[in-house]
């Protein structure tokens, strides 16, 4: 035993001394890349003046709509690629768990019989001069610990930690996409309803102005062809309705897939009652760092790299193993557990590489290689927001104009109907300007739809865009 003792204290010491060598050979700590991001990734003048910003408001203070509200509500519990998403945190978090039991020594424990005889023919045997038969029982509990003198195990915790973080930021945003998603379509089927409601409205005018040209030709004020044209603009709004009626079914379908439901119908208000309250207050572009999922999610992939190379590089250096034994042995069962049959060892070992045919090298140069990759993915990602914060300002901010450009657009044309009607009927004009006026007018009409959805559309993005949505 005092032997032992000694071969523990030797093993102690040892370690001390690397132990201090080491603090000189420390790991490398994550620091972030600079300029990463800078004041000018959004492109707009409508500079911030303060750190204010829209994404952090909750997304049931921007989409107010109680109907809409519950329709998020409902995704958000149910959607499966949210529920997938909550899978991979948890196996995530098992695999950190695992990382930071590295520290630990391993323990193992269990009996065992062995039975063993020697041939005779072998030159033992022949000494022996007759077969020998051996019943061995033991029961040996072992231990192994490897000290973290280079830091190699904590790098691989930091590593698993931020493969963890990068599965939440990924939740996040799934989650801020899925609600973008729910929020988008509901707007998108509120237009259609609006459409619908003016392409009804436009049937029921040109059925009108087709009896009226079958009155005119008795009358012969105008010619067959303007009764068939007046009838084929009926026939073109009809089909217009067939159309709009198939999107939207197509898009309820889609609704009820991202509530993880069979298709059905979507319970909605109407498009004249919605209002996105949305105060353009875009914060400085260094938040999209702590906003964005999927920015924060490109840094987590970064900093595994990171430390997955200093794991890498920490293989060069001699690993520090102590691995023990120890349990009752006997060839007779009835004397197994006798003081005599106790026994026990203790290995203590630094093993330096040296010829492993280029592994630990090649591992290492992948691992810088990697650890580049991830950099630019980051920097990629980072500049993706800003493109898409810019392109959502831009959007966002000239709807109003455009809208108003549109409905002006819109009385020309339904003047223009009015003057051309009123001149056939006196056969001081050609039916096909009525035509034409009444095609673009109702293409205006639906213009102005259009117009407002790509607003409220816009709204949802540049919200996303600048990290709102999974608060």
């Amino acid at each position: 035993m005092k032997s032992l003792l000694n071969i523990i204290k030797g093993i102690t010491f040892s370690v001390a001394i690397l132990a201090a060598v080491s603090s000189c050979m420390a790991r490398k700590e994550y620091e972030r890349p600079k300029n990463v991001v800078d004041e000018k990734l959004f492109r707009t003048d409508m500079l911030p003046t303060d750190s204010v910003s829209i994404a952090n408001v909750s997304w049931k203070e921007i989409f107010t709509d109680p109907i809409l509200q519950g329709h998020i509500s409902k995704a958000l519990e149910n959607n499966l690629d949210i529920r997938i998403a909550l899978q991979s945190i948890t196996s995530a978090e098992a695999y950190l768990k695992q990382s930071k039991a590295a520290y630990a020594p391993t323990i193992s424990v269990g009996p065992n019989y062995t039975f063993q005889t020697q041939s005779i023919n072998t030159q033992f045997g022949q000494i022996l001069g007759e077969r020998r038969y051996v019943n061995q029982y033991d029961i040996t509990g072992s231990i192994g610990w490897e000290a973290d003198i280079w830091g190699k195990l904590k790098a691989q915790e930091k590593a698993q930690l931020a493969t963890y973080l990068g599965t939440v930021a990924a939740h996040k945003a799934v989650k801020s996409s899925l609600i973008a998603s729910v929020a988008s379509a509901y707007y998108q089927l509120l237009t259609f309803d609006s459409q619908k409601k003016i392409i009804t409205e436009t049937i029921a005018v040109r059925e009108k102005n087709y009896e009226t040209t079958k009155a005119l030709k008795i009358s012969g004020t105008v010619t067959e062809v303007a009764v068939q044209q007046s009838e084929a603009l009926v026939f073109n709004a009809q089909s217009m309705l067939i159309d709009i009626d198939t999107q939207i079914q197509s898009l309820e379908n889609t609704m009820s897939l991202l509530m993880g439901e069979p298709s059905h119908a979507i319970e909605r208000s109407t498009l004249e009652t919605q209002k996105i309250p949305i105060d353009l207050k875009l914060g400085y572009p260094a938040q999209l760092l702590a906003n964005r999922p999927d920015v924060m999610q490109a840094e987590y992939s970064l900093m595994n790299a990171f430390e997955l190379t200093n794991s890498a590089k920490a293989q060069f250096y001699p690993t520090l193993k102590i691995t023990g034994s120890g349990g009752v042995q006997s060839v007779d069962i009835d004397h197994l557990f006798s003081v005599n049959s106790l026994f026990a060892s203790v290995v203590g070992g630094l093993l330096q590489p040296v010829l492993n045919k280029r592994t630990i090298r090649t591992n290492y140069e992948v691992s810088l290689a990697n650890k580049e990759t991830a950099y630019l993915n980051f920097r990629k990602t980072v500049l993706t927001a800003g493109k898409e914060v810019s392109d959502a300002i831009r959007v966002f901010s000239v709807q109003d104009s455009f809208i108003e450009l549109k409905e002006k657009e819109l009385n020309a044309y339904k003047k223009s109907v009015d003057y051309s009607q009123e001149l056939v009927n006196y056969g001081m004009a050609n039916y096909l300007e009525v035509l034409n006026a009444s095609v673009n007018s109702l293409n205006a009409e639906l213009n102005i739809s259009n117009a407002e959805y790509s607003k409220m559309k816009a709204g949802i993005d540049l919200y996303q865009a600048l990290g709102g949505g999974w608060q």
